[in-house]
């Protein structure tokens, strides 16, 4: 694996990284915190799995593909709790965790 062949998925790791911080950081002001919890757990994870992904694919790791598997998998159950909100960055970071996993499952099919 070469890490430029994958350029558009290690990007996409890393803005989805990006948006779910802000998005986190974003639901710990909201007026209900407590209601934004799960949002929150989720975010959290996923900006983790991203960056991992992201450092394996810039190594042109042998384990890329299973890493951004597992990345796809957290990144839609993000999207899916982020969409169920109406604030402006749920629905920010939802459209980049659907960015990040279509780029992620789009090696598959190299």
């Amino acid at each position: 694996m070469t890490p430029q062949k994958y350029q558009f998925c290690l990007d996409a790791c890393n803005a989805c990284a990006t948006a779910c911080e802000s998005c986190a950081a974003s639901c710990l002001v909201e007026d209900n915190v407590k209601m934004m919890a799960s949002c929150i757990a989720l975010d959290m994870d996923c900006s983790r799995i991203c960056s991992v992904a992201a450092g394996f694919l810039a190594r042109g790791s042998l384990f890329a593909q299973h890493v951004c598997k597992l990345c796809a998998d957290i990144c839609h159950a993000c999207a899916l709790e982020c969409g169920r909100h109406d604030a402006p960055h749920c629905q920010e970071c939802a459209e980049a965790c659907h960015r990040c996993a279509k780029e992620c499952l789009a090696i598959f099919t190299d």
